[in-house]
């Protein structure tokens, strides 16, 4: 195997779209603090890509006989056997092992204890409760509140201040659909697989009722950022009041008589989007109109 080969199955590896997403998060949370200059903020992000592409990682290798049996990830570089299991989780351990070094080094003891958690939470409780209950999304979705909290210290923020914690609830409330709209579209394929499904335990219809309801609590969550001090220039109200009705009205979508995989995808999509509009607006606002002194 030649090593642009290898690098191109590592990448898959290591799903650089959700470690670029978590990035993302934490460089939110950096600039929502205030606390120091901008530039900082990328060595944060550099940190928490690099962690999130080892756990990633890690994952896939703990999870690669499962994934064997799933026709979505059947052709992944570990189930596939393009890459053998060893030196996978050589690359995760040293991702790992390197995101929490420069967590440590880039904003301190405690974003890297965040850094712990988030690997110890996602690749060890949410891993296992996978494999035991349906409802193991709802626990996995503390993952999602931990990125911009290891932004928030990076910064040099507390715990206590509720601009952190409603970006982390928003974070948490939109975990929970984003993983249950991929049931909806893969849930006889997590039945193959032999994993706990939701879609084992209630109909289709009952989950997409109960997924339409978090997008819309999600929706609604973002809509209370300005009560608790984000998003606080009436310019940026308008934008969160759009993307919350455009998302609620494609979940909607899912508990019509004619739905269909396609809309669980279109749903998926719409969440990511919405999810990324939010995080965007939070970033100008602090940017534009609060960017913090050099």
């Amino acid at each position: 195997m030649t090593v642009l080969t290898f690098l191109k199955h590592a990448a898959a590896i290591c799903r650089a779209p959700i470690a670029f997403f978590a990035a993302c998060a934490a460089v939110t949370g950096y600039l929502i603090a205030q606390h120091r200059p901008l530039t900082p903020s990328a060595m944060t992000a550099l940190a928490v890509f690099i962690l999130a592409s080892g756990a990633s990682a890690l994952n896939q290798y703990q999870e690669r006989h499962i994934d064997a049996r799933m026709e979505r990830t059947r052709l992944r570089p570990l189930p596939a056997g393009v890459i053998n299991p060893p030196r996978a989780l050589f690359l995760a351990l040293m991702l790992i092992c390197a995101g929490l070094a420069l967590l440590a080094v880039s904003g301190g003891v405690v974003p890297a204890t965040l850094g712990m958690l988030a690997v110890a939470w996602y690749n060890g409780a949410y891993t296992y409760l996978k494999r035991i209950t349906a409802f193991a999304a709802v626990p996995g979705a503390i993952v999602g509140m931990i990125p911009p909290a290891i932004g928030w210290t990076a910064a040099g923020g507390g715990f206590a201040d509720p601009r952190l914690l409603a970006v982390c609830f928003l974070f948490f409330m939109w975990q929970v659909p984003h993983f249950w709209l991929q049931i909806l579209h893969h849930g006889e394929e997590y039945e193959h697989a032999g994993l706990p499904s939701l879609s084992k335990v209630l109909g289709k219809q009952q989950i997409a009722r109960i997924t339409f309801a978090w997008i819309c609590s999600a929706s609604v969550s973002s809509l209370l950022l300005p009560l608790y001090g984000n998003l606080a220039s009436p310019r940026l109200y308008g934008p969160p009041l759009f993307i919350s009705i455009w998302t609620t009205a494609n979940g909607a979508k899912l508990l019509t008589a004619r739905r269909s995989p396609a809309l669980s995808l279109a749903a998926f999509r719409q969440l990511t989007r919405f999810i990324f509009t939010v995080m965007s607006l939070l970033s100008a606002e602090l940017i534009f109109f609060h960017a913090p002194c050099a």
